[in-house]
């Protein structure tokens, strides 16, 4: 007498359980995958949050990064920049705000952002995006 499992129809129920197996996990193993937005916004809580805030007004131990894109580096009023960052003359715009994060002595040197030592450039790609989304 032969078992169930030894049957011809076996290894296609094998394949079948297999595939449902996939399609119940799938949405779970979905789920575990932050969206853009999350990713962003976790890249920022892990490489800024300590001393940076997306909130305007909110300055820390740096100065909050609300609309920081367009805004002249050094430029808020009520926050005490290094001097090289108040002489620094341009305006952050993507390319320069991505420089900066990965490393911030080559954009300005003398800047306070020690001991922070970058992020990778797709770290920075999710930090600015996210920015870009919390300030509108």
């Amino acid at each position: 007498m032969q078992s169930r499992l030894q049957s011809p129809a076996s290894p296609r129920l094998h394949a079948i359980v297999g595939a449902l197996t996939l399609l119940v996990s799938a949405p779970s193993a979905l789920a575990q995958q932050p969206t853009s937005d999350e990713a962003g916004k976790q890249a920022f809580n892990n490489s800024c949050r300590t001393c940076h805030s997306a909130k305007e007004g909110d300055n820390r131990l740096g100065p909050n990064l609300n609309k920081i894109v367009g805004r002249k580096a050094g430029s808020l009023p009520d926050y005490n920049y290094s001097s090289s960052m108040k002489e620094a003359g341009f305006v952050w715009d993507q390319d320069k705000l991505t420089r900066f994060m990965v490393k911030p002595d080559d954009v300005v040197s003398g800047n306070k952002m020690q001991p922070y030592g970058g992020v990778s450039a797709e770290e920075a790609a999710k930090v600015i995006a996210y920015l870009q989304s919390a300030s509108q």
